[in-house]
């Protein structure tokens, strides 16, 4: 079904790259879980193979990946291992939205784009402890103060994924004497950021989402590099962030491989043939292959919309309608997958537990399913104000 949305032989190309790793990567998944560790290896290894720029524009010297790209790259990348696709899909969109939006000055998008050469890792550190996700609105309590050379920053943020291996933190903080938000680029090595290590959750164990602490950090004015009206950057649709249902749809994926492959040779000595000739297998898997394909179609449509200069001005709740629809319906592709393999699936020795806790995490990484539907309702009933009155 996957080669349906292969199109391309720079996909081809690199798909055969994260094949290669594909060992590599899948070898440490079940350790990185059991100890909630960062799959630093993963990452060195991506990182060998120039994946953090691939969504660096040709004319900054990038591979020019799209966001239908990224999210054919991430689904199968997430196929492999959930953490290391959610924790570095951070890096790609953040890249890929700073540069197809411009949000910050021709210079300093030139003088980032040779650290992105480099293969550097960034992500944005927004979450606060007092204000929730800043989706919803809260002003950060995380501060920048003027000196005479630059600025002072004190605050503490929570679920910086990446916290571990970030090269660069795109800090949002609040800046009294403009009355508004800003976004300071600050280096891993500034003198004192500090990462303090408290994820400890049961789904995707191993991003590494710790807090960000800043105490007194100074930084040069050129590190206020963004000044946003929204809480994740700029103040348009962002189709980079389907990196996050891609990663999910990945998760979903590997659970019907399993069960798949699980229902063709498992044979209790009850029967004659694998337990996949059973009508109630068959009708648990075959709705597992309906959900994929809708969840599927569904982003890579999106994806597909958004890549198109003339179809994206009509996009309106069609990325959160992606996210929604494609992390509810893994969810239910995990839950059928250990229903078709039973009892067996809630061993810990079997990556279905796994995938079960991880693909949870999806229904609260942005935007909220409430938001979404919320929104939606709205939008539905702004459009009717055009519409005849009809009683």
């Amino acid at each position: 079904m996957r080669e349906l949305f292969i199109r391309t032989d720079i996909q081809r190309k690199w798909l055969q790259k994260l094949e290669n790793l594909r060992h590599d990567i899948t070898a440490d998944s079940k350790k990185i879980d059991e100890q909630s560790l960062f799959p630093f290896k993963s990452f060195e290894k991506l990182r060998a193979i120039g994946y953090p720029q691939v969504t660096l524009p040709k004319e900054y010297g990038g591979e020019g990946l799209s966001v239908y790209d990224m999210i054919l790259l991430q689904e199968t990348l997430a196929s492999y291992d959930a953490n290391t696709s959610l924790a570095i899909g951070w890096t790609l969109g953040v890249v890929g939205e700073l540069y197809e939006h411009q949000l910050w000055s021709p210079e300093l998008l030139e003088n980032f784009s040779k650290e992105v050469q480099k293969n550097v890792f960034i992500n944005r550190a927004v979450s606060e402890a007092q204000t929730g996700s800043p989706t919803r609105g809260g002003r950060p309590g995380t501060n920048a103060v003027r000196t005479t050379n630059g600025w002072i920053l004190n605050g503490h943020k929570i679920f910086t994924t990446s916290s571990p291996i970030l090269d660069y933190f795109l800090v949002s903080a609040w800046i009294e004497e403009q009355q508004q938000i800003g976004f300071f680029l600050i280096e891993n090595e500034t003198p004192g950021l500090s990462i303090e290590e408290t994820w400890d959750v049961m789904s995707m164990r191993g991003t590494g989402s710790h807090d960000l602490l800043l105490k007194d950090v100074h930084v040069e004015s050129i590190a206020l590099v963004e000044y946003p009206q929204s809480p994740f950057g700029g103040n348009h649709i962002n189709g980079w962030i389907l990196h996050i249902p891609a990663t999910y749809l990945g998760i979903a994926q590997a659970a019907r491989d399993y069960a798949v492959n699980f229902a063709k040779h498992h044979q209790p000595n009850s029967l004659n043939a694998p337990i996949s000739t059973l009508p109630n297998v068959q009708q648990h898997l075959g709705t597992i292959e309906l959900k994929l394909d809708q969840a599927r179609f569904t982003l890579y449509g999106a994806a597909e919309a958004y890549d198109d200069n003339v179809r994206r001005k009509h996009l309106t709740n069609e990325l959160a309608v992606a996210k929604h629809t494609v992390t509810n319906a893994a969810i239910e592709i995990v839950d059928l997958a250990m229903r078709v393999v039973g009892a067996k699936s809630l061993q810990n020795s079997n990556p279905l537990q796994r995938y079960y806790r991880d693909v949870r995490a999806g229904l609260h990484n942005p935007p909220m399913d409430d938001m979404t539907i919320t929104k939606l309702a709205r939008t539905a009933l702004e459009q009717d104000k055009e519409s005849p009155l009809y009683i």
